[in-house]
């Protein structure tokens, strides 16, 4: 008897522990999915018609809200926006004195970003689709949707699953700084 309690209690002791690492403090969730910029992802998730929990965590995935993030390929700011797209956008939008150094700018650098990744979600007509062009590129992800594959890469499946996870941990954590309802 006093053994089946013994285990009995260590299992409670254990599921205790286990319901308690699955449910991570609200303060060790911030930390670790911070949210910079508040004002400016809304701003522009409401300009461009966007989910804001989802621009936050394409800038979570692609910078860690690390302003002056610079990758190898040269993609630059919180959004790592290649110099040649984001010169393309600068044009859409009715820039005409685009300079690379622009990219360094948070509220240039988003606003760039989220129209992309609108463009993305119209043209494609599906989130994982567009983030996957975001990240491998349209040219690749229509090649794939003409063989009638899903998405090849192995990498870009990965991105898609962590920022799809971010959008929700942003959606619940932040639900009051990104006014989602």
């Amino acid at each position: 008897m006093r053994v089946l309690l013994a285990v009995f209690v260590l299992l409670a002791a254990a599921g205790g522990a286990y319901a308690y690492i699955q449910s991570e403090p609200d303060w060790y969730i911030r930390l670790r999915y911070p949210l910079e910029y508040g004002h400016i992802v809304t701003g522009h998730a409401e300009n461009y018609d966007l989910d804001p929990a989802l621009l936050a965590a394409v800038i979570y995935r692609e910078s860690k809200f690390q302003a002056n993030a610079k990758s190898s390929s040269g993609a630059i700011g919180l959004m790592q926006l290649l110099p040649d797209t984001a010169k393309g956008i600068a044009l859409h939008t009715g820039g005409s004195q685009f300079e690379v150094s622009d990219l360094w700018d948070p509220e240039i650098n988003v606003r760039y970003g989220a129209f992309y990744l609108r463009r993305l979600l119209n043209k494609y007509g599906d989130v994982k689709l567009a983030l996957a062009a975001y990240n491998a590129g349209q040219a690749n992800v229509d090649e794939w949707l003409a063989n009638g594959e899903g998405i090849a890469f192995p990498e870009t499946r990965h991105y898609v699953d962590e920022v799809m996870h971010a959008r929700d941990v942003y959606a619940e954590t932040y639900a009051d700084e990104l006014a989602i309802d």
